[in-house]
C-alpha cells in the first residue's frame, strides 16, 4: 500500500474528510448532532463510549479508509503519478483550445 502521505498531510480537505470520517459515525450512533456537544467533558465522555462500543469502532475504521482510498486507482494505493507529487496536484482549467 504505497501513499503519498507527505501531500496528502499538506491538503487541508484530507484533514476534513478524515475529521468527518471520525466525527461524524461517532455522532451518528449516540444520535447527537453538534449542539450536544456543549463541553470538553461531554466530548470526552462520548469519545470514551464510542472506543468501548465494537459496533462505532467498525464503523469509524470503515469511515476512514474510505476516505483514505482513492477509487480511481486499483486497490488502496496512490497511483504512480500520484506518488510523485510533492503538493497536492491542481488541474489547470480547460479553456477548449
Amino acid at each position: 500500500m504505497k501513499i503519498n502521505w507527505t501531500v496528502r498531510i499538506k491538503n487541508p480537505l484530507w484533514w476534513a474528510q478524515m475529521a468527518c470520517a471520525v466525527v461524524l459515525p461517532i455522532l451518528a450512533y449516540f444520535g447527537l448532532a453538534w449542539e450536544d456537544m456543549t463541553t470538553w467533558a461531554s466530548i470526552g465522555d462520548v469519545l470514551l463510549r464510542a472506543v468501548q462500543n465494537p459496533v462505532v469502532v467498525v464503523s469509524v475504521l470503515v469511515s476512514v479508509f474510505n476516505a483514505l482510498t482513492d477509487p480511481t486507482t486499483a486497490g488502496v494505493g496512490d497511483s504512480n503519478r500520484a506518488l510523485t507529487y510533492a503538493v497536492p496536484h491542481k488541474d489547470i482549467p480547460n479553456t477548449g483550445r
